[in-house]
């Protein structure tokens, strides 16, 4: 016999023909209530894996600094015990799907989803006590076993899909970045016209010739921030919108195909400066033309139109800013582009840069 009973508010669901249960948990109880697997447990007898404890302190501080505004999705869990649902009766008529759920007090509960949640509610708990009060929604099914616990976790996240780089960018205004990479492309009507703003990548047959992570990726190394950065000033703001503006004015390509007089498609295929390694070495270009002492970098990138970007020139490209013919974004390839702008613009390598670029001409 129970001596005790969890008693929650609820609404009944069915998937798959069994029944589950939604509720809303206060945060407080979610790390009483929620307990994780031993850490020696072997990996053929958990449900779930093994928390990833690096995760939990910027999940907490997403808690703690957005308190008017954070938002966690649902806990999914499996309770270990037989439940009893009863239903609503209000002026005499059953509500069939809404009621209280009553669990067992010994009853366990094993989460199938939400295990990095809730290591972070508990954390932000100890800092923000007041959280407490507040809830999150909780899925309840009714547990049958080891391997049908492991099959939903398996389930619940093989289907789950990150958003590209360029929707988390366009859609996260809590990123300052973010804000300045959109109004960058909303301002500078070359990047307005030709910009993808929820693909990281672009198909073949796209009219478009930048993505948004790409400019992104620009303006921080421009600007020489981290994506951690918690503010851009107003004197920032307007170094990246004179920068771009100036180097898109000096594109002669990007102008052409802004006004459809060039195929997209044919200057991703055939040159260098259509790909977002170029935004990258270039925004690194320009954060050395701006903090070098007697450079104009206005009239420097004028000479943006002298460079041979095309791909055919595989004696200056090839190992440099592609492999095998291909684009590479890699770390290497984004320095030795930056490199070979630096040169031509002569600024000098920092050591860092001359140790990867000795590298690659002992191998040229």
């Amino acid at each position: 016999m129970s001596i005790g009973e969890y008693i929650f508010s609820a609404i009944k669901g069915r998937q798959a023909g069994r029944e589950f249960y939604i509720s809303m948990c206060p945060l407080k109880i979610v790390p009483r209530l929620f307990l994780f697997q031993p850490e020696e447990l072997p990996p053929e007898l958990r449900s779930q894996r093994v928390l990833n404890k690096s995760r939990i302190p910027e999940m907490s501080r997403y808690i703690t600094t957005n308190r008017q505004n954070y938002i966690f999705s649902a806990i999914t869990a499996s309770i270990d015990s037989q439940v009893t649902f009863e239903t609503l009766v209000v002026n005499g008529k059953e509500h069939q799907d809404i009621g209280t759920l009553r669990i067992p007090i010994e009853a366990r509960f094993i989460l199938n989803d939400g295990q990095h949640r809730r290591a972070a509610i508990e954390e932000a708990l100890k800092e923000q006590p007041d959280l407490g009060d507040e809830t999150i929604s909780v899925v309840f099914f009714i547990d049958k076993g080891l391997k049908h616990s492991q099959q939903m976790f398996a389930d619940l996240n093989k289907h789950a899909l990150r958003p590209s780089r360029s929707t988390g960018i366009l859609f996260d205004h809590r990123d300052p970045l973010s804000s300045l990479a959109c109004e960058v492309v909303e301002n500078i009507p070359v990047f307005r016209n030709l910009t993808e703003m929820e693909k990281t990548s672009i198909s073949n047959r796209s009219t478009k010739l930048f993505t948004l992570s790409g400019i992104y990726q620009g303006t921080l190394a421009l600007l020489r921030k981290s994506e951690k950065t918690k503010a851009i000033s107003d004197e920032e703001m307007k170094v990246a919108f004179d920068f771009w503006s100036c180097v898109t004015e000096n594109m002669r390509d990007w102008k052409l195909a802004a006004t459809k007089d060039i195929s997209t498609h044919e200057l991703r295929l055939d040159y260098v400066h259509a790909h977002a390694l170029a935004l990258h070495a270039i925004g690194k270009l320009g954060a050395e033309l701006l903090s070098t002492a007697g450079r104009d970098y206005k009239e420097d990138l004028k000479r943006l139109n002298d460079i041979d970007w095309a791909r055919k020139n595989s004696a200056l490209w090839e190992g440099r800013a592609m492999h095998n013919g291909k684009i590479s974004k890699s770390h290497t390839c984004v320095t030795l582009t930056t490199n070979y702008l630096k040169t031509y613009f002569k600024l000098p390598l920092s050591p860092e840069e001359r140790q990867i670029e000795d590298t690659f001409l002992r191998k040229a």
